[in-house]
């Protein structure tokens, strides 16, 4: 196994390691040790949310680990019940405290709340100002279809660095990529190896169980996972993967000793359902998704 992640450069230069880990859905108990595990493994990109209730026990394993802080890319994410101008620039004392940093490699907002995109813009502008204040090294959005970032770009100044979305062989979002792509917008896949179960040819199916990725993962001596989160590293993406099983989670490493040709690309890309795994963006509405996030 080699550590030599690639980096990517965003917009405003600020450099990150391609393949990061994710901790979405883990619950705090076992953060910590999974969160060390990944660090021990190699990865030095960890990617977390104030909503996911799980930030103080990624900074622990970060204190735990013995890496340097300024070796690992942390990247978390404000949460729609702290949208607004003020409630952002507190959102981010919330998540450094909790984190246990001064700084914040990447922050972004968790949705586009198009409900209320005033005060998606509001939040946005504080995290322009944290920016600039040299509080965050790069700021970004997550679940932002073109139309939000669109209106968006047309209300604020800084172009997001990065466009977390839900990206994988069954849900391309081939229409999301072209616009990030177009505003130069790093995409970052979330649930990259699809995690979900399809209805798929009259039968329920997974990414992992499909024919075509299982085949391209035989002739390269590679899983189903790793040929996914390879797609995605040969495609220009970020990819952040999960997992609690320490196995798996130097499987999901282990991907930087192999290249698929053209044509396997292009057959993954065929895979596409266009059926969304997750909520709708339209869906998210503070009446239905806002929670209190703690002050500690």
């Amino acid at each position: 196994m080699t550590n030599s992640v690639p980096t990517l450069t965003l917009n405003n230069g600020v450099e990150l390691p391609a393949l990061g880990y994710g901790v979405f859905q883990t619950p705090p108990d076992e953060t910590v040790a999974a969160t060390a595990e990944a660090l021990r493994v190699g990865y030095r990109h960890i990617d977390t949310a104030a909503a996911y209730g799980n930030e103080r026990e990624v900074g622990e394993a970060l204190r735990r680990s013995g890496v340097p802080r300024d070796d690992v890319f942390l990247e978390t994410k404000v949460w729609i019940s702290d949208y607004g101008y003020d409630a952002t620039l507190h959102a981010f004392d919330k998540s450094a405290g909790k984190l246990g940093v001064e700084t914040i490699d990447l922050l972004i907002l968790h949705q586009a709340l198009p409900s209320r995109f005033d005060l998606t813009v509001d939040a946005y502008k504080a995290l322009e100002t944290l920016l600039a204040d040299g509080k965050v090294r790069a700021i970004g959005v997550s679940n932002f279809m073109p139309e939000h970032l669109d209106e968006l770009q047309a209300r604020t100044t800084v172009v997001p660095a990065v466009n977390q979305v839900e990206v994988h062989p069954y849900f391309r979002q081939p229409d999301v990529l072209a616009a990030d792509a177009a505003h130069g917008i790093l995409t970052q896949a979330w649930s990259p190896i699809g995690g979900i179960t399809f209805y798929r040819d009259g039968e329920h199916t997974s990414t992992l169980q499909d024919p075509t990725i299982l085949g391209i993962g035989e002739k390269h001596g590679k899983t189903a996972a790793q040929v996914m989160l390879r797609w995605h590293l040969q495609q220009g993406r970020s990819a952040i993967p999960k997992s609690v099983t320490p196995h798996r989670i130097a499987e999901n490493f282990d991907v930087l000793d192999f290249e698929l040709s053209g044509d396997e690309l292009t057959a993954i890309d065929g895979l596409d359902t266009g059926v969304r795994g997750g909520p709708e963006p339209e869906d998210i509405t503070l009446e239905t998704f806002g929670r209190d996030i703690p002050e500690a």
